[in-house]
Protein backbone atom coordinates (compact mmCIF):
# COMPACT_ATOMS: atom_id res chain seq x y z
CA UNK A 1 0.00 0.00 0.00
CA UNK A 2 1.11 3.85 -0.72
CA UNK A 3 0.17 4.92 2.34
CA UNK A 4 0.56 2.19 5.00
CA UNK A 5 -0.83 2.21 8.73
CA UNK A 6 1.97 3.83 10.75
CA UNK A 7 0.13 5.07 13.94
CA UNK A 8 1.34 1.91 16.04
CA UNK A 9 4.31 0.26 15.76
CA UNK A 10 4.53 -3.08 17.66
CA UNK A 11 5.02 -2.24 21.13
CA UNK A 12 4.11 0.86 20.68
CA UNK A 13 2.75 3.03 23.81
CA UNK A 14 -0.79 4.13 22.37
CA UNK A 15 -0.94 7.04 25.02
CA UNK A 16 2.31 8.32 23.45
CA UNK A 17 0.94 8.38 20.40
CA UNK A 18 -2.36 9.80 20.66
CA UNK A 19 -0.34 12.82 22.67
CA UNK A 20 1.86 13.15 19.64
CA UNK A 21 -1.08 13.13 17.69
CA UNK A 22 -3.31 15.37 19.66
CA UNK A 23 -0.29 17.76 19.77
CA UNK A 24 -0.32 17.58 15.86
CA UNK A 25 -3.60 18.59 15.91
CA UNK A 26 -3.70 21.49 17.88
CA UNK A 27 -1.05 22.98 15.74
CA UNK A 28 -3.26 22.24 12.69
CA UNK A 29 -5.85 23.84 14.25
CA UNK A 30 -4.62 26.63 15.28
CA UNK A 31 -1.55 27.53 12.31
CA UNK A 32 -3.00 25.37 9.81
CA UNK A 33 -0.11 23.52 9.12
CA UNK A 34 0.06 20.05 9.59
CA UNK A 35 3.49 18.10 11.31
CA UNK A 36 5.41 15.44 9.91
CA UNK A 37 4.35 12.95 11.89
CA UNK A 38 0.93 12.67 10.73
CA UNK A 39 -0.17 10.48 7.69
CA UNK A 40 -0.77 11.65 4.46
CA UNK A 41 -4.24 10.43 4.23
CA UNK A 42 -5.14 12.01 7.29
CA UNK A 43 -3.11 15.42 6.69
CA UNK A 44 -5.41 15.65 3.77
CA UNK A 45 -8.52 14.98 5.46
CA UNK A 46 -7.66 17.54 8.24
CA UNK A 47 -7.54 19.94 5.25
CA UNK A 48 -10.82 19.08 3.64
CA UNK A 49 -12.36 19.47 6.74
CA UNK A 50 -10.89 23.04 7.39
CA UNK A 51 -11.86 24.20 3.99
CA UNK A 52 -15.36 22.82 4.41
CA UNK A 53 -15.68 24.77 7.35
CA UNK A 54 -15.32 21.95 10.35
CA UNK A 55 -14.84 22.88 13.54
CA UNK A 56 -13.16 20.98 16.17
CA UNK A 57 -15.63 21.41 18.76
CA UNK A 58 -18.56 20.66 16.52
CA UNK A 59 -21.11 17.61 16.61
CA UNK A 60 -23.06 15.01 14.29
CA UNK A 61 -26.29 16.68 13.32
CA UNK A 62 -29.23 13.89 12.91
CA UNK A 63 -30.96 14.05 9.84
CA UNK A 64 -33.28 11.23 9.49
CA UNK A 65 -35.37 10.31 12.75
CA UNK A 66 -38.25 7.76 13.07
CA UNK A 67 -40.32 7.17 9.96
CA UNK A 68 -38.39 8.97 7.68
CA UNK A 69 -35.43 6.96 8.78
CA UNK A 70 -36.87 3.39 8.56
CA UNK A 71 -38.54 4.11 5.49
CA UNK A 72 -35.12 5.30 4.11
CA UNK A 73 -33.37 2.41 5.21
CA UNK A 74 -35.55 -0.58 3.66
CA UNK A 75 -35.43 1.00 0.30
CA UNK A 76 -32.02 1.23 0.58
CA UNK A 77 -29.56 -1.02 -1.68
CA UNK A 78 -27.32 -1.79 1.32
CA UNK A 79 -30.45 -3.34 3.26
CA UNK A 80 -30.45 -6.93 1.56
CA UNK A 81 -26.87 -7.65 2.97
CA UNK A 82 -27.54 -6.24 6.80
CA UNK A 83 -27.96 -9.56 8.11
CA UNK A 84 -24.69 -10.67 6.23
CA UNK A 85 -22.99 -7.70 8.21
CA UNK A 86 -24.65 -8.78 11.55
CA UNK A 87 -23.16 -12.34 10.62
CA UNK A 88 -19.44 -11.42 9.79
CA UNK A 89 -19.37 -8.72 12.59
CA UNK A 90 -22.06 -9.14 15.55
CA UNK A 91 -20.19 -11.44 17.49
CA UNK A 92 -16.43 -9.41 16.85
CA UNK A 93 -18.05 -6.21 17.57
CA UNK A 94 -20.10 -7.55 20.85
CA UNK A 95 -17.47 -9.40 22.45
CA UNK A 96 -15.08 -7.03 21.78
CA UNK A 97 -16.67 -3.97 22.92
CA UNK A 98 -16.61 -2.64 19.32
CA UNK A 99 -19.43 -1.40 17.26
CA UNK A 100 -20.74 -2.38 13.88
CA UNK A 101 -21.59 0.89 11.56
CA UNK A 102 -23.24 0.94 8.06
CA UNK A 103 -23.78 4.92 6.22
CA UNK A 104 -24.91 5.76 2.92
CA UNK A 105 -22.90 7.01 0.47
CA UNK A 106 -22.90 10.57 1.65
CA UNK A 107 -22.06 9.65 5.44
CA UNK A 108 -25.88 9.19 6.59
CA UNK A 109 -25.26 6.29 9.51
CA UNK A 110 -28.21 3.88 8.42
CA UNK A 111 -27.43 1.75 11.41
CA UNK A 112 -25.04 1.42 14.34
CA UNK A 113 -25.28 -2.23 16.29
CA UNK A 114 -22.89 -3.95 19.07
CA UNK A 115 -21.88 -3.34 22.90
CA UNK A 116 -25.12 -1.83 24.15
CA UNK A 117 -22.77 0.41 27.00
CA UNK A 118 -20.71 1.22 24.10
CA UNK A 119 -23.64 2.33 21.96
CA UNK A 120 -24.39 4.12 25.11
CA UNK A 121 -20.78 6.33 24.77
CA UNK A 122 -21.28 6.55 21.39
CA UNK A 123 -24.87 8.63 21.61
CA UNK A 124 -22.91 11.26 23.48
CA UNK A 125 -21.11 12.16 20.36
CA UNK A 126 -24.58 11.42 18.17
CA UNK A 127 -22.73 8.70 16.51
CA UNK A 128 -26.56 6.93 15.86
CA UNK A 129 -28.54 5.49 13.10
CA UNK A 130 -30.11 8.82 10.94
CA UNK A 131 -26.69 11.38 11.83
CA UNK A 132 -24.55 12.49 9.16
CA UNK A 133 -21.12 11.48 9.68
CA UNK A 134 -19.69 13.14 6.04
CA UNK A 135 -16.10 14.33 5.84
CA UNK A 136 -17.99 17.82 4.69
CA UNK A 137 -19.85 17.73 7.94
CA UNK A 138 -17.71 16.39 10.89
CA UNK A 139 -14.08 16.33 9.56
CA UNK A 140 -11.93 13.33 9.47
CA UNK A 141 -13.73 9.93 10.33
CA UNK A 142 -13.27 6.61 9.09
CA UNK A 143 -17.10 6.29 7.89
CA UNK A 144 -17.31 9.65 6.33
CA UNK A 145 -13.09 9.95 4.74
CA UNK A 146 -14.00 6.25 3.04
CA UNK A 147 -16.73 7.73 1.12
CA UNK A 148 -15.47 10.65 0.30
CA UNK A 149 -11.67 9.01 -1.36
CA UNK A 150 -13.77 5.68 -2.32
CA UNK A 151 -11.18 3.90 -0.33
CA UNK A 152 -10.47 1.58 3.06
CA UNK A 153 -10.12 4.24 6.03
CA UNK A 154 -8.46 3.05 9.26
CA UNK A 155 -8.90 6.45 11.89
CA UNK A 156 -7.22 6.06 15.04
CA UNK A 157 -7.78 8.32 18.11
CA UNK A 158 -6.85 12.15 17.36
CA UNK A 159 -6.61 11.53 14.06
CA UNK A 160 -10.30 12.69 14.13
CA UNK A 161 -10.90 16.21 13.15
CA UNK A 162 -13.58 16.70 15.65
CA UNK A 163 -12.10 16.76 19.69
CA UNK A 164 -14.73 14.68 20.77
CA UNK A 165 -14.64 11.72 18.61
CA UNK A 166 -10.71 11.30 19.91
CA UNK A 167 -10.96 8.76 22.03
CA UNK A 168 -12.23 6.60 19.38
CA UNK A 169 -10.56 4.77 16.57
CA UNK A 170 -12.32 3.28 13.69
CA UNK A 171 -11.84 1.73 10.21
CA UNK A 172 -14.51 1.60 7.45
CA UNK A 173 -14.55 0.35 3.79
CA UNK A 174 -16.78 1.66 0.80
CA UNK A 175 -19.63 -0.84 -0.63
CA UNK A 176 -20.13 -0.69 -4.07
CA UNK A 177 -23.00 -1.85 -6.28
CA UNK A 178 -21.20 -4.59 -8.48
CA UNK A 179 -23.29 -3.93 -11.32
CA UNK A 180 -22.37 0.00 -11.94
CA UNK A 181 -19.29 0.16 -9.58
CA UNK A 182 -20.86 2.93 -7.34
CA UNK A 183 -20.24 3.61 -4.13
CA UNK A 184 -23.34 2.79 -2.21
CA UNK A 185 -22.10 4.04 1.10
CA UNK A 186 -19.40 2.17 3.90
CA UNK A 187 -19.41 -0.20 6.44
CA UNK A 188 -17.27 0.69 9.72
CA UNK A 189 -16.17 -0.34 13.01
CA UNK A 190 -15.74 1.80 15.76
CA UNK A 191 -14.85 1.23 19.26
CA UNK A 192 -11.34 1.72 21.36
CA UNK A 193 -7.52 1.38 21.19
CA UNK A 194 -8.14 -2.48 20.53
CA UNK A 195 -9.03 -1.25 17.07
CA UNK A 196 -5.66 0.33 16.23
CA UNK A 197 -4.08 -2.89 14.08
CA UNK A 198 -3.68 -3.20 10.71
CA UNK A 199 -5.83 -6.67 10.97
CA UNK A 200 -8.90 -4.32 11.64
CA UNK A 201 -9.06 -2.54 8.52
CA UNK A 202 -8.60 -5.83 6.76
CA UNK A 203 -10.97 -7.03 8.13
CA UNK A 204 -13.69 -4.70 7.25
CA UNK A 205 -12.45 -4.81 3.88
CA UNK A 206 -13.30 -8.13 3.61
CA UNK A 207 -16.49 -7.74 5.25
CA UNK A 208 -17.06 -5.37 2.20
CA UNK A 209 -16.17 -7.81 -0.31
CA UNK A 210 -18.53 -10.00 0.82
CA UNK A 211 -21.12 -7.78 0.85
CA UNK A 212 -20.55 -6.79 -2.90
CA UNK A 213 -20.43 -10.51 -3.78
CA UNK A 214 -23.80 -11.22 -1.83
CA UNK A 215 -25.44 -7.99 -3.66
CA UNK A 216 -24.01 -9.65 -6.85
CA UNK A 217 -26.35 -12.81 -5.99
CA UNK A 218 -29.35 -11.10 -4.98
CA UNK A 219 -30.04 -9.09 -8.23
CA UNK A 220 -28.99 -11.71 -11.44
CA UNK A 221 -32.14 -10.75 -12.85
CA UNK A 222 -31.09 -6.71 -13.43
CA UNK A 223 -29.73 -5.64 -17.16
CA UNK A 224 -31.57 -8.74 -18.88
CA UNK A 225 -33.33 -7.92 -22.05
CA UNK A 226 -36.69 -7.32 -20.52
CA UNK A 227 -35.01 -3.51 -19.12
CA UNK A 228 -31.54 -2.12 -19.78
CA UNK A 229 -29.96 0.04 -17.48
CA UNK A 230 -27.90 3.17 -18.31
CA UNK A 231 -25.59 5.13 -16.42
CA UNK A 232 -24.42 8.12 -17.58
CA UNK A 233 -24.30 10.52 -14.62
CA UNK A 234 -20.68 11.36 -13.62
CA UNK A 235 -18.73 9.75 -16.92
CA UNK A 236 -18.01 11.18 -20.51
CA UNK A 237 -18.62 7.43 -21.68
CA UNK A 238 -22.07 5.94 -20.34
CA UNK A 239 -22.17 2.15 -19.55
CA UNK A 240 -25.29 0.04 -20.28
CA UNK A 241 -26.51 -3.76 -19.15
CA UNK A 242 -28.14 -5.58 -21.53
CA UNK A 243 -29.02 -9.24 -21.57
CA UNK A 244 -26.42 -9.46 -18.84
CA UNK A 245 -23.85 -7.45 -20.61
CA UNK A 246 -22.06 -4.60 -19.54
CA UNK A 247 -21.26 -2.64 -22.48
CA UNK A 248 -19.26 0.56 -22.29
CA UNK A 249 -20.02 3.05 -24.86
CA UNK A 250 -18.42 5.35 -27.32
CA UNK A 251 -18.86 9.14 -26.38
CA UNK A 252 -21.53 9.39 -29.46
CA UNK A 253 -22.84 6.26 -28.54
CA UNK A 254 -23.38 7.41 -25.00
CA UNK A 255 -25.26 10.69 -26.74
CA UNK A 256 -27.74 8.71 -28.66
CA UNK A 257 -28.59 6.12 -25.88
CA UNK A 258 -29.32 9.42 -22.95
CA UNK A 259 -31.17 10.82 -26.07
CA UNK A 260 -33.24 8.06 -26.58
CA UNK A 261 -33.56 7.01 -23.51
CA UNK A 262 -34.94 10.22 -22.38
CA UNK A 263 -37.98 10.07 -25.71
CA UNK A 264 -38.93 6.56 -25.36
CA UNK A 265 -41.25 7.27 -28.19
CA UNK A 266 -38.42 7.99 -30.64
CA UNK A 267 -36.53 10.62 -32.80
CA UNK A 268 -36.58 10.81 -36.43
CA UNK A 269 -33.68 11.40 -38.12
CA UNK A 270 -33.42 14.77 -38.61
CA UNK A 271 -34.51 15.58 -34.99
CA UNK A 272 -31.65 12.83 -34.10
CA UNK A 273 -29.44 14.53 -36.27
CA UNK A 274 -30.47 18.32 -34.56
CA UNK A 275 -29.83 16.87 -31.05
CA UNK A 276 -26.05 15.68 -31.84
CA UNK A 277 -24.53 17.53 -33.93
CA UNK A 278 -23.84 21.68 -33.65
CA UNK A 279 -22.15 21.25 -36.77
CA UNK A 280 -24.93 21.97 -39.87
CA UNK A 281 -22.72 20.27 -42.44
CA UNK A 282 -23.07 16.74 -40.93
CA UNK A 283 -24.72 14.69 -43.00
CA UNK A 284 -27.44 12.23 -42.25
CA UNK A 285 -25.40 9.65 -44.05
CA UNK A 286 -22.74 10.15 -41.13
CA UNK A 287 -25.62 9.67 -38.65
CA UNK A 288 -27.13 6.03 -40.14
CA UNK A 289 -23.55 4.87 -40.12
CA UNK A 290 -23.29 6.11 -36.19
CA UNK A 291 -26.47 4.00 -35.76
CA UNK A 292 -25.73 1.27 -37.56
CA UNK A 293 -22.63 0.90 -35.94
CA UNK A 294 -24.75 0.65 -32.65
CA UNK A 295 -27.31 -1.33 -33.49
CA UNK A 296 -24.37 -4.15 -33.96
CA UNK A 297 -23.07 -3.78 -30.60
CA UNK A 298 -26.52 -3.99 -29.02
CA UNK A 299 -27.70 -6.89 -30.72
CA UNK A 300 -30.54 -7.78 -32.63
CA UNK A 301 -34.13 -6.18 -31.73
CA UNK A 302 -32.68 -3.54 -29.46
CA UNK A 303 -32.58 -0.61 -31.33
CA UNK A 304 -35.99 -0.14 -34.29
CA UNK A 305 -35.79 2.92 -36.84
CA UNK A 306 -38.63 5.48 -38.34
CA UNK A 307 -38.44 6.72 -35.78
CA UNK A 308 -35.31 5.57 -33.82
CA UNK A 309 -36.54 4.36 -30.67
CA UNK A 310 -34.66 1.47 -28.62
CA UNK A 311 -37.40 -1.42 -27.54
CA UNK A 312 -36.62 -2.78 -24.17
CA UNK A 313 -37.48 -0.42 -21.54
CA UNK A 314 -34.78 1.87 -19.73
CA UNK A 315 -33.74 2.29 -16.66
CA UNK A 316 -30.92 5.50 -16.48
CA UNK A 317 -29.66 7.23 -13.31
CA UNK A 318 -30.79 9.97 -14.87
CA UNK A 319 -34.06 9.35 -14.54
CA UNK A 320 -33.54 8.09 -10.91
CA UNK A 321 -32.95 11.79 -10.39
CA UNK A 322 -35.53 13.66 -11.94
CA UNK A 323 -38.21 11.19 -10.76
CA UNK A 324 -36.86 12.33 -6.87
CA UNK A 325 -36.80 15.68 -7.58
CA UNK A 326 -40.03 15.87 -8.62
CA UNK A 327 -41.56 14.27 -5.74
CA UNK A 328 -39.39 16.68 -3.37
CA UNK A 329 -37.01 13.74 -2.10
CA UNK A 330 -33.96 16.05 -2.76
CA UNK A 331 -31.69 14.07 -0.31
CA UNK A 332 -32.43 11.19 -2.53
CA UNK A 333 -31.82 12.79 -5.78
CA UNK A 334 -28.69 14.26 -4.24
CA UNK A 335 -27.48 10.82 -3.44
CA UNK A 336 -28.06 9.27 -6.93
CA UNK A 337 -26.14 12.04 -8.41
CA UNK A 338 -22.96 11.29 -9.67
CA UNK A 339 -21.86 14.16 -11.46
CA UNK A 340 -22.99 16.19 -14.44
CA UNK A 341 -24.86 14.13 -17.50
CA UNK A 342 -21.74 13.15 -20.02
CA UNK A 343 -19.78 16.03 -18.94
CA UNK A 344 -17.31 16.44 -21.93
CA UNK A 345 -20.25 15.92 -24.64
CA UNK A 346 -20.85 19.50 -26.95
CA UNK A 347 -24.01 17.75 -28.53
CA UNK A 348 -26.89 20.35 -28.12
CA UNK A 349 -29.50 18.33 -26.58
CA UNK A 350 -27.59 16.74 -24.03
CA UNK A 351 -26.10 20.22 -22.82
CA UNK A 352 -29.27 21.13 -22.65
CA UNK A 353 -30.34 18.07 -20.58
CA UNK A 354 -27.14 18.58 -18.55
CA UNK A 355 -28.25 22.18 -17.34
CA UNK A 356 -31.72 21.20 -16.19
CA UNK A 357 -30.93 18.53 -14.29
CA UNK A 358 -27.84 20.08 -12.87
CA UNK A 359 -30.18 23.81 -12.06
CA UNK A 360 -32.66 21.58 -10.77
CA UNK A 361 -30.77 19.88 -8.24
CA UNK A 362 -28.90 23.57 -7.13
CA UNK A 363 -32.57 25.24 -7.13
CA UNK A 364 -33.66 22.28 -4.97
CA UNK A 365 -30.65 22.51 -2.55
CA UNK A 366 -30.46 25.91 -2.27
CA UNK A 367 -34.29 26.41 -1.35
CA UNK A 368 -33.34 23.49 1.34
CA UNK A 369 -30.91 26.03 3.33
CA UNK A 370 -29.19 22.43 4.41
CA UNK A 371 -26.07 23.30 5.27
CA UNK A 372 -24.36 19.73 4.67
CA UNK A 373 -26.14 19.22 1.22
CA UNK A 374 -24.83 22.44 -0.24
CA UNK A 375 -21.38 21.83 1.54
CA UNK A 376 -21.35 18.62 -0.40
CA UNK A 377 -22.67 20.09 -3.56
CA UNK A 378 -19.81 23.29 -3.17
CA UNK A 379 -17.10 20.86 -2.41
CA UNK A 380 -17.60 18.63 -5.31
CA UNK A 381 -15.60 19.23 -8.24
CA UNK A 382 -18.59 20.02 -10.47
CA UNK A 383 -20.10 22.52 -7.04
CA UNK A 384 -16.50 24.24 -6.52
CA UNK A 385 -16.88 27.40 -8.72
CA UNK A 386 -21.22 27.34 -8.27
CA UNK A 387 -21.45 31.28 -6.93
CA UNK A 388 -24.75 30.82 -6.42
CA UNK A 389 -24.41 27.42 -3.94
CA UNK A 390 -21.30 29.50 -2.31
CA UNK A 391 -23.49 32.05 -1.53
CA UNK A 392 -26.35 30.07 0.03
CA UNK A 393 -23.55 27.96 1.80
CA UNK A 394 -21.87 31.28 3.38
CA UNK A 395 -25.75 32.59 4.56
CA UNK A 396 -26.54 28.99 6.59
CA UNK A 397 -22.76 28.48 7.73
CA UNK A 398 -21.08 31.04 7.68
CA UNK A 399 -17.38 30.10 8.60
CA UNK A 400 -14.30 31.70 7.63
CA UNK A 401 -13.23 28.95 4.64
CA UNK A 402 -16.49 29.15 3.09
CA UNK A 403 -16.24 33.51 3.34
CA UNK A 404 -13.02 33.41 2.04
CA UNK A 405 -14.09 31.17 -0.92
CA UNK A 406 -17.13 33.38 -1.72
CA UNK A 407 -14.90 36.13 -1.39
CA UNK A 408 -12.84 34.96 -4.20
CA UNK A 409 -15.44 33.45 -6.59
CA UNK A 410 -16.73 36.95 -6.42
CA UNK A 411 -13.93 39.05 -7.29
CA UNK A 412 -13.60 36.80 -9.79
CA UNK A 413 -16.55 37.41 -11.18
CA UNK A 414 -16.23 41.19 -10.99
CA UNK A 415 -12.68 40.98 -12.47
CA UNK A 416 -12.46 41.79 -16.53
CA UNK A 417 -13.49 39.30 -18.91
CA UNK A 418 -10.33 38.77 -19.79
CA UNK A 419 -9.35 37.83 -16.31
CA UNK A 420 -12.22 36.11 -15.20
CA UNK A 421 -12.80 32.62 -14.87
CA UNK A 422 -15.76 30.67 -15.98
CA UNK A 423 -17.50 28.16 -13.91
CA UNK A 424 -17.54 24.90 -16.05
CA UNK A 425 -21.51 23.61 -16.29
Amino acid sequence: MSDPWVALEPGADPAERVRALRCAHETFTAAGTVPRPVRSVVADSWRRSARAGVGPDGTASVELTDGDLGSYRAEHPLAPVMPLFRELMGTFAADGEHLLAVCDAQGRLLWVEGHRAVRRRADGMNFVPGARWAESAVGTNAPGTAVALDRPVQVFAAEHFIRRVQPWTCAAAPVHDPRTGRVLGAVDITGGDGLAHPHSLGFVQAVARAAESQLALLAPARGTADTLELTALGRDEAQLLAGGRKIRLSRRHSEILVLLAHRPEGLTGDELLCALYEDESVTPVTLRAELARLRRLLGPGLLASRPYRLTAAVESDVAVVERRLETGAVMAAVAAYAGPLLPGSGAPAVARLRRRLADGLRTALIARRDPDLLADWAHAPWGEDDLDVWRALAAVRPTAPVRARLDELECELSAPTGWARSAPR
